[in-house]
């Protein structure tokens, strides 16, 4: 089974409504996981601890499509 990597982070936003970072140097990486749900799960901590602050968000980003969207443009150029 390939391994997907998540990457799990957030910060204060400029605007809620919005996914802009107030201060890129403040962002908080929470780590990056082998697979969705332990992101998931670490996503849904970072977010509990803020959730009285509405301009702080924390995201996952999928790493593992990165990588394969890397290998899909080699092989379009091929």
């Amino acid at each position: 089974m390939p391994q997907r990597l998540h990457l799990v982070f957030g910060g204060e936003l400029v605007d809620p409504s919005k996914t802009t970072f107030k201060n890129v140097d403040d962002i908080d990486i929470i780590g990056m996981f082998p697979d969705y749900a332990s992101a998931h799960e670490a996503w849904k901590d970072a977010a509990h601890r803020t959730v009285d602050d509405a301009h702080m968000r924390y995201f996952i980003a999928h790493v593992h499509r990165l990588h394969e969207d890397e290998q899909t443009d080699a092989e379009n150029e091929a």
